[in-house]
């Protein structure tokens, strides 16, 4: 049994620099989880006002710390974010981000899972009530933008970037059009809408097609590794890597490009890239998407850049 968190820490720094991933996964998972679990209850959770962990998010917790500090234990890290200064300090992304989450879609209605790019760039666009929703969304974004911007003057307009998955596209016509109307400017205003590629769902291969419900299948998976392709599907390790780089391509295409003005930035996307994308942001490993609140459909949610890589713990509910 371990007699300290600092004994926990040295068993798993030794075994992180001799063992493939696939021990250490098993061996944090079970042996070092459940004794952690048994014998160090009141590990930081006092302090945070936080009961006990389970053996799981013991196993989780530790997994992503410690393959971090090993280095040999795991794939380099993807998230492009990492090195980046927090919002508002020098050195910083230059222009502000938010994430919005598309409507409904026929997709949530049928609950099923729609991710191949050959069929939902054309099919499972918003339901009726997803229209509603991302027209609702666009006028209080207007509005906000309105009530933050008229005295500061902070932004030149709003630039959005959307995925090109059909249900995505029309949300962010919704919000482009909001904008629009509300006499805001908008990047690249003939189009109003700019389709990103690298904004599309994450890809869950054979999945796609069936039951919504298989999604928690895939998010039990991604707990213990976010490089693992299970039933075909894009890992986190992907995800964090093409959003996060896409990001910095944006802020560089952004700046000067209405000369020092600043642009609100929307990326319209889909429930698990923007939940993934969020980790980046807040320098988590990608593992942890669902322990952050979900993001729910047609609704914006501002991105800040973290101020230094988080222990996994932190983000655990």
């Amino acid at each position: 049994p371990f007699t300290s968190r600092a004994h926990a820490w040295a068993y798993l720094g030794t075994l992180a620099s001799i063992s493939s991933p696939a021990t250490m996964r098993m061996a944090v998972s079970t042996t070092l989880a459940a004794a952690l679990s048994a014998s160090m209850p009141m590990m930081a959770c006092s302090a945070l006002g936080r009961s006990a962990p389970s053996a799981r998010h013991v196993s989780r917790i530790f997994m992503t710390t410690a393959f971090s500090a090993a280095g040999s234990a795991t794939a380099q890290q993807p998230n492009h974010l990492l090195s980046i200064p927090p919002s508002g300090q020098e050195g910083s992304l230059r222009h502000s981000y938010a994430a919005l989450r598309h409507g409904q879609s026929l997709a949530n209605v049928a609950k099923i899972i729609s991710s191949d790019p050959a069929i939902s760039t054309v099919e499972h666009g918003l339901s009726d009530f997803g229209h509603e929703q991302a027209k609702e969304a666009g006028k209080l974004f207007a509005q906000q933008f309105h009530a933050d911007n008229d005295a500061s003057k902070e932004y030149v307009g709003v630039a959005i970037f959307s995925s090109d998955f059909k249900r995505a596209r029309e949300t962010a016509q919704h919000m482009a059009d909001a904008c629009k109307a509300a006499s805001i400017p908008l990047y690249k205003n003939e189009k109003g809408v700019i389709l990103e590629t690298n904004l599309r769902e994450r890809n869950f291969g054979t999945l796609n097609g069936g039951r919504d419900d298989r999604y928690q299948d895939v998010w039990d998976v991604d707990i213990t590794d976010p490089t693992h392709n299970e039933f075909g599907v894009e890992s986190v390790y992907s995800v964090v890597e093409r959003t996060t780089r896409l990001v910095l391509d944006i802020d560089e295409e952004l700046t000067g490009s209405q000369g020092d003005g600043k642009w609100k930035c929307i990326l319209a996307a889909h429930g698990d890239v923007l939940q993934i994308l969020q980790t980046g942001f807040k320098k988590m490993d990608g593992s942890l998407h669902r322990t952050l609140p979900h993001l729910e459909t047609a609704t914006v949610r501002e991105l800040m850049v973290a101020d230094a890589p988080l222990c996994g713990y932190h983000a655990v509910e």
